[in-house]
């Protein structure tokens, strides 16, 4: 177990206070302008009323020079920046003007390299929900959600609904909701428009995409550096209730769609036009079924010949993104051992570029090939912009840019922990430990588990922050068990379809290791997760009483419930037949649950329904084996909310949510009293 060096055990740190955690801005969405001279993010804070984050875009100097630069000020926030091929930049925002409702949707924005101010250039009665630039042309493409086949029917309809109070829809296909909305009868289209106006004229749009259906729902799509085609996923829908995504070219001058990819056994996304415009790459991930878990590969189709190469054929990682260089190579981030670090791909394998304990996104490579900038974050670090270097005795190397803000200090230093499964696999995982831990003052241990469940504890998280219990004096163990990305397909197949074997044994295997530390107190322990980390928790209530007290957030109970009523039942029953969901499922073995649980749940939660989080907490109360006093008094707790989702995103909710988890986890972890906020009543 070795600290990590970039960790600092310090007084003063802002997880002690949740006032001062939320008040923390948060840097995202990292673009570079064509020349390479300019860089832009997206910083968020909280309003004045501590109740939602407004985002702002700020000017960050690539040579790491010169200080950072607000550029925006509009009080409702921007995002989604790009530059357009002569250095303005398109933004998206709401700034309802005189004769606009309050609640107009985001239009795009665009404000002059030259400086001035910015001006509106585009908008729709569905908003605009993305944009793409061209690198080298006049050329943009945006999306947005269109109700009718013409932008008079969209107009006409919307305000029918609208005036009379109409939210009806009919829907003849699947899904019919996804993640936290309801879907339709609004459908994405894809506009595109010329940018070669000045900087006061309006960008005329063209719709690329009449009549899409549920076509680009979900879309992820490039625009070519000429700005004369497009590349984007294009989902068909199938019987049964299933649906694939392929991939398709559009011509952004006359609206021709070909279809340049149709495998019928994944689905492919991800699209990256070369910068010559010769191919586009893209990620395939294969379909799993009850034996086999998918795997994520990566691809080439090339224009002129019409043939796809399979790039990297033995490299046992999945891709998570791709970009190109400009000599032809790609770089590409991956899950890899609890990191999420750069690789360069030119010919055979890919080969590291990055090999410190980081993630990295958005990679935005120099023109020039000299570097690539990107945003790094780590369990040491939220992430900020840095540049790293990709030729001379600093390849590799990562520099840190002159951001908005510092990185905030940590209430802990972080170290790894080793294990090894039943069947004598390595495992590892992340433990945050307090400042305080020693050997003479043990801290009491929190098995935090993932979700996904094809996921990996490898990247700092605003909304699963292990420091604010570290805070708390817990220490927090991430662990990545069977299932797990980073390690291999055939880590992965160790837990497919037996979720409640080797994902289960490799918990408590590294639960072991870590209260073998002196640090680490084995006489108080709890375990929490959200998502599958929900449904391993539900698991764990069943299976053991080692520890004194479960947090389980939105998740799956009744297996054989979730798999039709979740918003994407095509894609968890490839693996969730009825043999797998009766093995597997948590609600089966209520009776032997003896520990006191905390149930949390949104209604709004679409992936994982809150039937789930209903159904359990019935169960509780009535068959486990902690059940409701004649009374009605018991141990378990329901943190119930009525206007969140799988996520809880609103800060005051976020606060509340810790609030609540620390005082059940005080209650029967340490044997303290820590009231529950006077807000709930």
């Amino acid at each position: 177990m070795t600290p990590d060096p970039s960790s600092s055990i310090v007084p003063s740190t802002p997880f002690r206070d949740l006032d001062d955690y939320l008040a923390l801005p948060r840097t995202s969405g990292l673009e570079l302008s064509p020349d390479g001279t300019r860089l832009v993010v997206a910083r968020s804070v909280l309003d004045e009323s501590a109740t939602k984050y407004v985002s702002a875009l700020w000017e960050i100097d690539p040579t790491g020079e010169q200080s950072s630069r607000r550029l925006t000020w509009g009080a409702a926030g921007e995002s989604g920046p790009v530059f357009t091929h002569d250095g303005d930049l398109l933004f998206l925002a709401s700034r309802p003007g005189p004769d606009d409702a309050d609640d107009a949707p985001a239009a795009l924005w665009r404000l002059p390299s030259g400086g001035g101010e910015a001006r509106r250039v585009g908008t729709r009665g569905g908003g605009v929900t993305g944009v793409r630039a061209a690198r080298s042309a006049a050329r943009a493409v945006v999306s947005s959600g269109m109700l009718g086949a013409t932008v008079a029917d969209d107009d006409r309809i919307r305000g029918d609904r609208k005036d009379k109070k109409v939210t009806a829809v009919l829907h003849t296909g699947y899904p019919v909701r996804y993640w936290d909305h309801d879907l339709g009868p609004e459908v994405p289209h894809l506009l595109a428009g010329r940018t070669d106006g000045d900087a006061g004229t309006d960008v005329d749009f063209d719709d690329l995409t009449p009549a899409p259906g549920v076509a680009l729902r979900d879309a992820d799509y490039d625009l070519s550096a000429d700005g004369g085609l497009v590349v984007s996923t294009w989902t068909v829908p199938g019987a049964l209730g299933h649906r694939r995504t392929i991939l398709v070219r559009i011509d952004t001058t006359t609206g021709e769609r070909t279809v340049l990819v149709d495998d019928d056994a994944a689905d492919l996304g991800r699209p990256a036009i070369a910068p010559d415009g010769s191919s586009v790459a893209y990620l395939r991930e294969a379909y799993g079924d009850a034996e086999t878990a998918p795997r994520i590969t990566l691809h080439r189709y090339i224009f002129d010949t019409g043939t796809v190469e399979d790039l990297a054929t033995d490299w046992d990682r999945w891709p998570t993104s791709v970009a190109w260089l400009p000599d032809g190579g790609l770089l590409l981030t991956a899950d890899d051992h609890g990191r999420g670090p750069i690789f360069v791909l030119r010919d055979g394998l890919p080969v590291p570029l990055t090999v410190d304990a980081a993630a990295y996104t958005d990679l935005r490579p120099a023109p020039d090939g000299s570097a690539v900038y990107a945003l790094r974050a780590s369990y040491t670090a939220p992430p900020h912009p840095v540049r790293i270097a990709l030729t001379g005795d600093d390849a590799g190397t990562a520099t840190a840019l002159r951001g908005p803000d510092e990185n905030p200090p940590l209430p802990g230093p972080l170290t790894e922990i080793v294990g090894q499964g039943l069947d004598g696999t390595p495992l590892r995982g992340w433990l945050a430990l307090p400042g305080t831990a020693s050997a003479d003052t043990p801290a009491p241990l929190l098995l935090w588990i993932h979700g996904g469940p094809l996921n990996s504890w490898n990247t700092w998280s605003w909304r699963w922050n292990p420091w604010l219990l570290v805070a708390q004096g817990y220490a927090v163990l991430l662990p990545d068990p069977a299932l797990s990305t980073g390690y291999g397909q055939d880590f992965v197949q160790r837990g497919w379809g037996q979720w409640g074997k080797a994902p289960y044994t490799d918990l408590m295997a590294i639960t072991d290791a870590a209260v073998a530390l002196p640090e680490v107190d084995a006489a108080r322990t709890a375990a929490m997760g959200g998502s599958f980390g929900g449904y391993m928790a539900n698991w764990i209530a069943g299976h053991t009483d080692r520890f004194d007290a479960i947090v389980t957030h939105a998740g799956l109970w009744a297996l054989d419930q979730f798999a039709p009523t979740t918003d994407a039942a095509w894609y968890w029953q490839r693996e969730m037949t009825p043999e797998m969901a009766f093995e597997n499922s948590p609600h089966l073995f209520v009776a032997d649950i003896v520990t006191p649980v905390l149930v949390i749940h949104g209604d709004k939660d679409y992936r994982v329904p809150v039937g789930e989080g209903l159904r359990l907490w019935y169960e509780l109360l009535s068959e486990s084996g902690l059940p409701a006093d004649t009374d009605g008094a018991t141990d378990h707790r329901f943190l119930y909310f009525p206007t969140e989702n799988h996520w809880i995103l609103a800060p005051q909710h976020t606060k509340v949510w810790y609030q609540v988890v620390e005082s059940f986890l005080a209650e029967h972890v340490l044997g303290e009293t820590v009231p529950v906020p006077d807000v709930l009543g």
